[in-house]
């Protein structure tokens, strides 16, 4: 890790590591924010005490990181354009990184304290928006230009989806709990007890021992896909520190073995025969609709196979340090990136079959893999941010969670629907790339168990909540064009 600071001077080293450190607190806040997710549903059904519910959860959450790959992590790197990402100074990098990271600490942290579930996940995206549009709107450059949008609008549709759906299949599952108990075994009724009507009936205050272990795996698995999930969200935020103010170091993965550059050549030889086997359909299709991103180079043939050819020598190259310098390190990744948009959009085009969808999806996985990477040691320490964070400050939000949601405390059927409806979902998300939010999923799948049981729901409660979640967003936008706009002025 300390090596890293070698690349630049004393003050440069100084900022470099003031950007970790905001990455690393504004992870240890991911924790504390959304622990309650995992452990409220434990607590407030005594299913585990506080302290042993908490420490599960940190570790895995630490879990999570480690084994939950980096498709998340480069879903946020890419919403801020390559061009922007690449072409800014160094100054201006730096602005970028901090104002992005204050935005996000501070409406963390505000609606941390009042007990807002609110997502990090809104914050963190929303900061990364209000950089592209400031810093357009300051170099006088295109606005359709300042953002990715195509990646935005698949994250902002999963944002917007994945309550609803949350909210949909939680009170789906309670609702078939509920059909099961009364009409086929009426023994499980007790899935259905709070854990009050418990202690009353039974004279237990755990639940019991099968409800009680599905209850501590359905947490486990809220846990590990939250730390796979916004866990690789810290992942990301570092990668974009680290491109942006050291990009020499940083553009391309200059620790690739023989064998992944081997993987990369041969991705983008399997690209080349495509191409020429179909050019003349996916050249009409681009001609139609602009199917393929021509901000590189033209999708004519010629000009294709110059591009495949010129990636080759550049990939010969990447092992030898004083042949790859900033410039090549910079033009291999647009390459790169430009052949992963570009099988993004041939697969969208009318001709293509499923098999051949299949086939090009692997390609782009091998033909980003030295550039999607990150080292093991910036996966370490998200990892030990994330899951300490996760052990403290918690108790706030949990109390909204477990008692202001529903007007009844939560049963062990409500509990458990949630808590497998959210890791799935959540799960999901991680493994396909999709940024999404836990508290929003979470909450939603709590406030819809209740509903489907007819127990209620605390009407203020669920306004905050959704105050919170529309005003997340633009609050965000505007902190970090506002931090972007003083910290400029200054340096």
């Amino acid at each position: 890790m300390l090596h890293l600071f070698a690349y630049s001077d004393l003050n440069h080293s100084l900022f470099v590591f003031l950007a970790l450190f905001f990455v690393l607190f504004y992870e240890a806040i991911n924790g504390f924010h959304d622990t309650a997710n995992a452990v409220s549903t434990l607590i407030y059904t005594r299913a585990l005490p506080s302290n042993i519910a908490v420490i599960t959860s940190g570790i895995f959450n630490f879990l999570g990181v480690i084994f939950g790959g980096l498709t998340v992590a480069y879903a946020i790197v890419h919403l801020l354009p390559n061009e922007l990402l690449l072409n800014s100074t160094s100054n201006q990098a730096l602005a970028m990184i901090f104002s992005i990271l204050l935005a996000s600490i501070i409406w963390n942290l505000s609606t941390w304290y009042f007990c807002l579930p609110a997502s990090s996940s809104h914050s963190l995206i929303g900061a990364i928006i209000g950089i592209g549009l400031t810093h357009a709107i300051t170099t006088d450059t295109s606005l359709i230009h300042a953002l990715n949008i195509p990646k935005m609008t698949n994250i902002f549709m999963s944002l917007v989806l994945s309550p609803i759906i949350g909210l949909i299949i939680a009170g789906s599952l309670v609702f078939l709990l509920r059909y099961y108990a009364n009409n086929i075994n009426k023994k499980l009724h007790r899935l259905h007890m709070t854990p009050l009507e418990r202690e009353k009936v039974d004279g237990k205050r755990k639940p019991p021992f099968l409800i009680r272990t599905a209850l501590i795996l359905s947490s486990i698995g809220v846990s590990y896909a939250h730390g796979a999930n916004d866990g690789q969200k810290g992942i990301g935020l570092i990668m974009l520190v680290l491109i942006g103010i050291l990009p020499s170091a940083f553009l391309i993965n200059l620790n690739s073995n023989q064998y992944e550059i081997i993987t990369t050549k041969n991705a983008i030889n399997n690209l080349e025969k495509y191409y020429l086997k179909h050019h003349e359909h996916i050249a009409d299709h681009s001609n139609h609709n602009k199917i393929i991103n021509t901000s590189i180079c033209s999708t004519y043939l010629y000009d294709f196979k110059k591009n495949i050819k010129k990636t080759k020598t550049l990939l010969n190259n990447v092992l030898d340090y004083n042949v790859l310098n900033t410039q090549k390190k910079i033009e291999l990744r647009h390459l790169l990136l430009y052949f992963s948009d570009s099988i993004d959009q041939i697969i969208n085009t009318d001709h293509i079959s499923l098999q051949e969808k299949y086939f090009l999806l692997n390609n782009k996985q091998d033909i980003l893999k030295t550039i999607e990477y990150a080292p093991i040691w910036i996966i370490l320490i998200v990892a030990i941010a994330l899951s300490m964070g996760t052990m403290i400050g918690w108790k706030r939000i949990v109390i909204t969670i477990g008692e202001k949601i529903g007007k009844k405390r939560m049963t062990y059927a409500q509990a458990m629907s949630a808590q497998i409806t959210a890791s799935c979902s959540i799960g999901i998300a991680s493994y396909t790339g999709i940024p999404v939010s836990t508290t929003h999923i979470l909450a939603s799948s709590v406030a819809g168990t209740m509903l489907i049981d007819g127990d209620g729901i605390q009407i203020n409660t669920i306004k905050n909540i959704i105050l919170a979640w529309l005003l997340t967003l633009p609050v965000s936008i505007f902190l970090s064009s506002f931090l972007y706009w003083i910290i400029l002025s200054f340096i």
